[in-house]
């Protein structure tokens, strides 16, 4: 059994990137926003980048297999599986990049900076709020160099999302 030291835990905390938002979107929207490869494609990925595919499992041990395309055209692939399903409530996945079929790689070969792990964990939370959806979004594992850029990403996907679910 693996044992971390304080200095793992402690660089570990400071890989994660936590973000709270509060959507003016009854909780069923928001958890099918994640859930539904349908309307995950609506909103995945940040501003001026698309989902042209998307493919889910939304159950325990599930898979899924997303892509989202830049501006420029490049694609970036990623999956994982399901490791907690809690409906409208808790979403926990684990998040790898991929190839388009689904073929776990580094970040390293589209170009990203930084020490990725082959595997993160992305946890979603939701809870009502007066007809509203509080979220909380923690994705474990972000390498230093990547940090900014990815809580900027996360919160201009997130923007889609309050924009063009319905």
């Amino acid at each position: 059994m693996e044992t971390k030291t304080k200095q793992d835990v402690k660089q570990s905390l400071q890989n994660d990137i936590v973000i709270n938002r509060v959507f003016n979107l009854p909780i069923s929207k928001v958890w099918q926003a994640w859930t539904d490869a349908g309307e995950f494609k609506k909103w995945w990925g940040p501003k001026d980048f698309t989902c042209p595919s998307s493919k889910m499992e939304a159950k325990v041990g599930g898979k899924y297999l997303s892509c989202m395309r830049g501006p420029d055209g490049k694609e970036y692939w990623s999956t994982g599986v399901v490791k907690e399903f809690v409906p409208e409530r808790k979403l926990v996945v684990t998040d790898s990049f991929s190839d388009e079929k689904g073929n776990i790689i580094s970040g390293s070969e589209y170009g990203l900076p930084g020490n990725w792990p082959k595997e993160l964990l992305i946890s979603v939370y939701l809870e009502e709020a007066d007809g509203a959806t509080k979220m909380k979004l923690r994705h474990e594992g972000i390498p230093d160099e990547m940090r900014e850029e990815c809580i900027k990403g996360w919160n201009e996907s997130f923007d889609k999302l309050e924009t063009n679910i319905k």
